[in-house]
């Protein structure tokens, strides 16, 4: 048997939808959003969104694995905004505010240790990505020869005296208070 995921349960208006946090991201059961929205999310629905906003996975609900169409968070707002019927702002609104709530929260509280994205600011409006990791920031090798193009100019604070880059991060991350 392939991999299979766990699904977690959610009903509005006694109809089911099941869900699943996937890659830090939620993911809806197509099927079942389209019966809460009153339209039938079909191929040619799916069709409008792009690939990396529908998939297939084995989901496992009722106590079976099914192959199941899976659009992401932003897959079904697209999905909602392009099939609109005054239900669908209530139904973003659950789905924003409780659904992706609480299976958010449920992943932050479960693994405080893993990989998390954040964003360091810079003086003079520039912004790089970090990945915490292992209690510790870490900067993408791409984004390095932006922040050390400020150094050259004396926007960075790297520009007083020879740091790492490291260092450079962490003083980063404790002058915004992360």
């Amino acid at each position: 048997m392939d991999k299979y995921y766990s699904s977690t349960l959610f009903t509005r208006h006694n109809r089911p939808l099941h869900t699943l946090w996937l890659e830090s991201q939620a993911w809806f059961c197509a099927h079942e959003l389209g019966r809460l929205s009153a339209r039938f999310f079909d191929e040619h629905c799916i069709r409008k969104l792009d690939p990396d906003q529908y998939r297939n996975v084995q989901l496992l609900r009722y106590g079976q694995c099914q192959e199941t169409m899976m659009v992401s968070e932003s897959g079904a707002y697209t999905l909602l905004a392009h099939h609109h019927i005054p239900e669908n702002r209530h139904l973003r609104w659950w789905l924003t505010h409780e659904v992706v709530a609480v299976l958010r929260d449920g992943q932050s509280a479960a693994f405080e240790d893993v990989p998390r994205l954040g964003q360091m600011c810079w003086p003079g409006g520039r912004t790089a990505t970090l990945l915490y990791w292992q209690s510790e920031p870490w900067v993408r090798m791409r984004d390095m020869p932006v922040m050390m193009a400020g150094e050259a100019a004396g926007h960075s604070p790297m520009a007083k005296r020879k740091m790492s880059w490291r260092e450079c991060a962490q003083r980063a991350l404790r002058m915004h208070g992360v």
